[in-house]
């Protein structure tokens, strides 16, 4: 009877270690996949970095359809209104009328 309850003894710490080597490595397979998904290539900080630059994309390109409607908008009044024209001759390269004069103050 000692015998028996020896060996019995022995399965049951047997048993003990694997479930302790089977939940052990379970764990560090759930540790492993917990660490891959927040710092792996394809993980949670690569997403957020990723969508921080997508929205500074994003208002980039915003600003330049704003600077382009602006341009389109310039063009077409250089185009038709003869008046922008000249106000823009004037402004933009110092032009003036054959009988006009101008006078340019340098602020020093």
């Amino acid at each position: 009877m000692v015998s028996n309850n020896l060996l019995r003894k022995q399965v049951v710490s047997e048993v003990k270690k694997r479930r302790l080597i089977f939940f052990t490595v379970i764990l560090l397979g759930f540790i492993y996949l917990a660490i891959s998904l927040i710092f792996g290539d394809m993980g949670l900080l690569r997403y957020v970095e990723l969508n921080k630059k997508k929205a500074h994309l994003e208002r980039q390109v915003k600003e330049m359809e704003k600077e382009n409607e602006q341009l389109r908008s310039e063009i077409k009044s250089l185009k038709e209104d003869p008046f922008y024209k000249e106000k823009h001759a004037r402004e933009e390269f110092g032009l003036a009328r054959p009988d006009e004069y101008i006078f340019r103050y340098d602020d020093r």
